[in-house]
Protein backbone atom coordinates (compact mmCIF):
# COMPACT_ATOMS: atom_id res chain seq x y z
CA UNK A 1 0.00 0.00 0.00
CA UNK A 2 1.38 3.37 -1.04
CA UNK A 3 1.23 6.16 1.56
CA UNK A 4 0.25 9.59 0.31
CA UNK A 5 3.27 11.89 0.92
CA UNK A 6 1.04 14.97 1.20
CA UNK A 7 -0.96 13.26 3.95
CA UNK A 8 2.24 12.26 5.75
CA UNK A 9 3.51 15.86 5.67
CA UNK A 10 0.17 17.05 7.07
CA UNK A 11 0.36 14.51 9.90
CA UNK A 12 3.93 15.58 10.60
CA UNK A 13 2.93 19.25 10.86
CA UNK A 14 0.08 18.35 13.23
CA UNK A 15 2.39 16.29 15.45
CA UNK A 16 4.99 19.07 15.55
CA UNK A 17 2.35 21.70 16.41
CA UNK A 18 0.87 19.44 19.09
CA UNK A 19 4.30 18.81 20.62
CA UNK A 20 5.05 22.54 20.61
CA UNK A 21 1.70 23.37 22.19
CA UNK A 22 2.13 20.66 24.82
CA UNK A 23 5.61 21.85 25.75
CA UNK A 24 4.44 25.43 26.05
CA UNK A 25 1.37 24.46 28.03
CA UNK A 26 3.36 22.84 30.81
CA UNK A 27 5.82 25.63 31.53
CA UNK A 28 4.97 28.62 33.68
CA UNK A 29 6.12 32.10 32.60
CA UNK A 30 9.45 32.96 34.19
CA UNK A 31 10.73 36.31 35.39
CA UNK A 32 7.35 38.01 35.12
CA UNK A 33 5.82 40.40 37.63
CA UNK A 34 2.22 41.15 38.56
CA UNK A 35 0.66 43.51 36.02
CA UNK A 36 -1.84 46.00 37.37
CA UNK A 37 -3.90 48.02 34.91
CA UNK A 38 -5.55 50.20 37.51
CA UNK A 39 -7.48 49.37 40.68
CA UNK A 40 -9.15 45.98 40.89
CA UNK A 41 -11.75 45.01 43.50
CA UNK A 42 -12.28 41.54 44.95
CA UNK A 43 -15.04 40.05 47.07
CA UNK A 44 -13.81 37.87 49.91
CA UNK A 45 -16.32 35.81 51.88
CA UNK A 46 -15.41 33.33 54.63
CA UNK A 47 -17.82 31.10 56.54
CA UNK A 48 -16.90 29.94 60.07
CA UNK A 49 -18.74 26.85 61.34
CA UNK A 50 -18.33 25.85 64.97
CA UNK A 51 -19.00 22.16 65.58
CA UNK A 52 -19.06 19.61 68.35
CA UNK A 53 -16.65 16.69 68.18
CA UNK A 54 -19.54 14.63 66.76
CA UNK A 55 -20.12 17.03 63.87
CA UNK A 56 -23.16 18.85 65.29
CA UNK A 57 -23.20 22.48 64.12
CA UNK A 58 -23.36 24.88 67.05
CA UNK A 59 -22.80 28.28 65.44
CA UNK A 60 -22.23 29.87 62.03
CA UNK A 61 -20.58 33.17 61.15
CA UNK A 62 -19.95 34.83 57.78
CA UNK A 63 -17.24 37.44 57.32
CA UNK A 64 -17.30 39.26 53.97
CA UNK A 65 -15.69 42.33 52.52
CA UNK A 66 -14.39 44.16 49.45
CA UNK A 67 -10.66 44.43 48.86
CA UNK A 68 -9.26 46.81 46.23
CA UNK A 69 -5.63 46.62 45.13
CA UNK A 70 -3.38 48.75 42.88
CA UNK A 71 -4.49 52.12 44.16
CA UNK A 72 -2.16 55.10 43.53
CA UNK A 73 1.17 54.61 45.27
CA UNK A 74 0.64 50.86 45.64
CA UNK A 75 -2.02 51.15 48.35
CA UNK A 76 -4.88 48.73 48.97
CA UNK A 77 -8.16 49.36 50.80
CA UNK A 78 -10.97 47.41 52.48
CA UNK A 79 -14.63 48.45 52.36
CA UNK A 80 -18.06 47.05 53.19
CA UNK A 81 -16.78 44.44 55.65
CA UNK A 82 -19.76 42.75 57.29
CA UNK A 83 -20.55 39.99 59.79
CA UNK A 84 -23.65 37.79 59.88
CA UNK A 85 -24.26 35.07 62.49
CA UNK A 86 -26.68 32.33 63.47
CA UNK A 87 -26.89 29.51 65.99
CA UNK A 88 -27.51 25.95 64.87
CA UNK A 89 -27.29 24.31 61.47
CA UNK A 90 -30.36 25.45 59.56
CA UNK A 91 -31.61 28.85 60.69
CA UNK A 92 -31.02 31.88 58.43
CA UNK A 93 -28.12 34.17 59.18
CA UNK A 94 -29.06 37.38 60.94
CA UNK A 95 -28.83 40.61 58.90
CA UNK A 96 -25.21 41.44 58.11
CA UNK A 97 -23.66 44.06 60.39
CA UNK A 98 -21.16 46.45 58.88
CA UNK A 99 -17.81 46.66 60.69
CA UNK A 100 -17.31 50.41 60.63
CA UNK A 101 -13.82 50.26 62.14
CA UNK A 102 -12.62 48.53 58.95
CA UNK A 103 -14.34 50.87 56.47
CA UNK A 104 -11.63 52.50 54.37
CA UNK A 105 -8.82 50.55 56.09
CA UNK A 106 -5.94 51.48 53.78
CA UNK A 107 -2.26 50.57 53.72
CA UNK A 108 0.67 50.15 51.35
CA UNK A 109 1.37 46.77 49.84
CA UNK A 110 4.07 45.71 47.41
CA UNK A 111 2.99 43.25 44.70
CA UNK A 112 2.89 39.59 45.81
CA UNK A 113 4.22 40.36 49.28
CA UNK A 114 3.07 40.93 52.82
CA UNK A 115 2.39 44.47 53.97
CA UNK A 116 3.85 44.35 57.47
CA UNK A 117 0.53 43.20 58.90
CA UNK A 118 2.29 41.35 61.73
CA UNK A 119 3.62 44.62 63.16
CA UNK A 120 2.19 45.41 66.63
CA UNK A 121 0.55 48.68 65.50
CA UNK A 122 -0.72 47.57 62.07
CA UNK A 123 -4.31 47.07 63.26
CA UNK A 124 -4.20 49.90 65.79
CA UNK A 125 -7.73 51.06 64.91
CA UNK A 126 -9.27 47.61 65.40
CA UNK A 127 -10.96 46.40 68.60
CA UNK A 128 -8.75 43.84 70.42
CA UNK A 129 -11.31 41.08 69.81
CA UNK A 130 -11.53 41.66 66.03
CA UNK A 131 -9.56 38.53 65.15
CA UNK A 132 -11.86 37.43 62.31
CA UNK A 133 -11.43 40.79 60.56
CA UNK A 134 -7.66 40.51 60.90
CA UNK A 135 -7.97 37.07 59.31
CA UNK A 136 -9.48 38.61 56.16
CA UNK A 137 -6.29 40.63 55.69
CA UNK A 138 -3.92 37.77 56.51
CA UNK A 139 -5.78 35.29 54.31
CA UNK A 140 -5.88 37.70 51.35
CA UNK A 141 -2.15 38.29 51.63
CA UNK A 142 -1.53 34.55 51.85
CA UNK A 143 -3.54 33.88 48.68
CA UNK A 144 -1.66 36.53 46.68
CA UNK A 145 1.73 35.41 48.01
CA UNK A 146 1.09 31.71 47.30
CA UNK A 147 -0.35 32.42 43.86
CA UNK A 148 1.90 35.18 42.55
CA UNK A 149 5.38 34.85 44.00
CA UNK A 150 6.54 31.29 43.31
CA UNK A 151 6.21 30.61 39.57
CA UNK A 152 9.98 30.09 39.26
CA UNK A 153 9.87 27.20 41.74
CA UNK A 154 6.83 25.32 40.43
CA UNK A 155 7.00 22.29 38.15
CA UNK A 156 3.96 20.39 36.99
CA UNK A 157 2.53 18.05 39.65
CA UNK A 158 5.62 18.35 41.85
CA UNK A 159 4.94 19.71 45.39
CA UNK A 160 7.17 22.63 46.30
CA UNK A 161 7.93 22.96 50.02
CA UNK A 162 7.58 26.72 50.36
CA UNK A 163 7.60 27.22 54.15
CA UNK A 164 8.81 24.74 56.77
CA UNK A 165 8.73 24.91 60.58
CA UNK A 166 8.12 28.67 60.70
CA UNK A 167 6.59 30.00 63.92
CA UNK A 168 4.98 33.44 63.80
CA UNK A 169 4.16 35.69 66.74
CA UNK A 170 0.80 37.35 66.13
CA UNK A 171 0.56 40.53 68.24
CA UNK A 172 -2.49 40.52 70.49
CA UNK A 173 -3.58 37.09 69.26
CA UNK A 174 -0.97 34.39 69.89
CA UNK A 175 1.34 32.12 67.89
CA UNK A 176 1.01 30.02 64.74
CA UNK A 177 3.51 27.57 63.24
CA UNK A 178 3.48 26.59 59.58
CA UNK A 179 4.86 23.05 59.67
CA UNK A 180 5.08 22.44 55.92
CA UNK A 181 3.39 24.66 53.34
CA UNK A 182 3.30 22.89 49.98
CA UNK A 183 2.41 24.48 46.63
CA UNK A 184 1.60 22.28 43.64
CA UNK A 185 0.95 23.52 40.12
CA UNK A 186 -1.52 20.98 38.69
CA UNK A 187 -2.35 22.38 35.26
CA UNK A 188 -4.15 25.07 33.28
CA UNK A 189 -7.76 26.20 33.23
CA UNK A 190 -9.86 29.28 32.51
CA UNK A 191 -11.45 31.82 34.82
CA UNK A 192 -13.13 35.04 33.74
CA UNK A 193 -12.01 34.40 30.18
CA UNK A 194 -8.33 34.25 31.20
CA UNK A 195 -5.88 31.38 30.76
CA UNK A 196 -4.79 30.48 34.28
CA UNK A 197 -2.36 28.31 36.17
CA UNK A 198 -4.12 26.28 38.86
CA UNK A 199 -2.06 26.07 42.05
CA UNK A 200 -3.01 23.93 45.03
CA UNK A 201 -1.75 24.82 48.48
CA UNK A 202 -1.87 22.81 51.69
CA UNK A 203 -0.41 22.92 55.19
CA UNK A 204 -1.30 20.26 57.75
CA UNK A 205 -0.52 19.68 61.45
CA UNK A 206 0.14 23.35 62.28
CA UNK A 207 0.29 24.12 66.04
CA UNK A 208 -1.51 27.25 67.21
CA UNK A 209 -1.91 29.08 70.50
CA UNK A 210 -4.39 31.93 70.95
CA UNK A 211 -4.75 34.29 73.91
CA UNK A 212 -7.30 37.03 73.32
CA UNK A 213 -9.77 38.86 75.57
CA UNK A 214 -9.55 36.29 78.36
CA UNK A 215 -9.90 33.32 76.00
CA UNK A 216 -7.14 30.79 75.39
CA UNK A 217 -7.03 28.13 72.68
CA UNK A 218 -4.37 25.48 72.31
CA UNK A 219 -4.74 23.31 69.23
CA UNK A 220 -3.82 22.54 65.65
CA UNK A 221 -4.82 23.69 62.16
CA UNK A 222 -5.03 22.06 58.73
CA UNK A 223 -5.59 24.46 55.82
CA UNK A 224 -5.70 24.08 52.03
CA UNK A 225 -7.20 25.51 48.85
CA UNK A 226 -6.86 26.27 45.13
CA UNK A 227 -5.74 29.43 43.32
CA UNK A 228 -6.35 30.38 39.67
CA UNK A 229 -3.62 32.80 38.48
CA UNK A 230 -3.66 34.54 35.10
CA UNK A 231 -0.69 33.47 32.98
CA UNK A 232 -0.45 36.90 31.34
CA UNK A 233 -0.95 39.29 34.28
CA UNK A 234 -0.41 37.08 37.38
CA UNK A 235 -3.64 38.49 38.78
CA UNK A 236 -5.67 36.18 40.99
CA UNK A 237 -8.82 35.21 39.09
CA UNK A 238 -10.32 32.94 41.74
CA UNK A 239 -9.25 31.24 44.97
CA UNK A 240 -10.67 29.02 47.69
CA UNK A 241 -9.73 28.60 51.33
CA UNK A 242 -10.49 25.74 53.72
CA UNK A 243 -9.29 25.32 57.30
CA UNK A 244 -10.06 22.90 60.09
CA UNK A 245 -9.08 23.94 63.64
CA UNK A 246 -9.34 21.60 66.62
CA UNK A 247 -8.25 22.55 70.10
CA UNK A 248 -8.89 23.04 73.78
CA UNK A 249 -10.54 26.37 74.54
CA UNK A 250 -10.83 27.95 77.96
CA UNK A 251 -12.89 31.08 78.61
CA UNK A 252 -12.34 33.55 81.44
CA UNK A 253 -13.80 32.12 84.65
CA UNK A 254 -13.86 28.52 83.44
CA UNK A 255 -12.06 25.90 85.51
CA UNK A 256 -11.61 23.36 82.73
CA UNK A 257 -11.10 23.71 78.97
CA UNK A 258 -13.60 22.48 76.40
CA UNK A 259 -12.94 20.89 73.02
CA UNK A 260 -13.79 23.15 70.09
CA UNK A 261 -13.79 22.46 66.34
CA UNK A 262 -14.04 25.33 63.83
CA UNK A 263 -14.21 24.76 60.08
CA UNK A 264 -13.66 27.64 57.65
CA UNK A 265 -14.48 27.85 53.94
CA UNK A 266 -13.87 30.92 51.82
CA UNK A 267 -14.01 32.26 48.26
CA UNK A 268 -11.87 35.11 46.91
CA UNK A 269 -12.91 36.42 43.49
CA UNK A 270 -12.81 39.64 41.47
CA UNK A 271 -15.89 41.76 41.01
CA UNK A 272 -16.35 41.67 37.26
CA UNK A 273 -17.47 44.70 35.29
CA UNK A 274 -20.97 44.35 33.86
Amino acid sequence: MRINPILMRHIGFVLMATASLTAGSWDLPQGTSVKDEGPRTYRFSVDYTTLSTKGDIVHRRREAGEYTRALPGGDVVWKNVTVAEADGATGPLAPAQKQEFMEGFRYHKNPASFSGSMAPDFFKGFPPTAVFERNLVWDEEMIEMFGQSQFEHLNLNQPYHFISSQETDIPGVGKFENRDVQLTWVGRSQRNGKECAVILYRAYFNPLHIENAGMTLQGRSHYWGEIWVSLTTKQIEYATLYEDVLGEMKLAGQNAPQIINVFRSGVFEPELQK
